[in-house]
């Protein structure tokens, strides 16, 4: 479980920017404006940084309260989720809860690019704060 003071930073690729249109696999049709944030496998692996194949889930474990530097995200929950092969229970990805396009939204009003980094910083066990740098 990562604690108060745990940091990461990760560079953006076209596909974390545009997940909705800019995937592989092409399993659904495209959706403009889905985004993502992803999470290093060695910092998930090291900090307990689940999915939903983990148990117990919820804040702590797969779910964070959430807000950006900026202000322009407060008050949302992150779902960590996904992994890098079937029924791994480290996520690799961090989205808003029930908004896919949430983080897109972010990234445009930040004007993120590919190559600027995130920012995620713990503030507790269940709180994070976000930055583009």
């Amino acid at each position: 479980m990562p604690q108060a003071g745990d940091t990461y930073e990760v560079a953006l690729k076209q596909s974390h920017l545009n997940w909705g249109t800019y995937r592989n696999p092409t399993n659904r049709n495209p959706i403009k404006g889905e985004a993502y944030i992803p999470i290093p496998k060695d910092f998930a692996d090291n900090h307990g940084v689940y999915n939903s194949n983990h148990t117990p889930t919820g804040y702590g474990y797969n779910q964070f309260h959430a807000k950006s530097k900026d202000g322009f995200l407060h008050d949302v929950t992150l779902l960590a989720q996904g992994s890098s092969s079937a029924g791994a229970v480290y996520a690799k990805q961090f989205s808003v809860q029930d908004n896919l396009k949430e983080i897109g939204d972010w990234y445009r009003h930040c004007k993120a690019s590919v190559g600027d980094k995130v920012k995620v910083e713990w503030v507790s066990t269940t709180s994070v704060v976000l930055e583009i740098i």
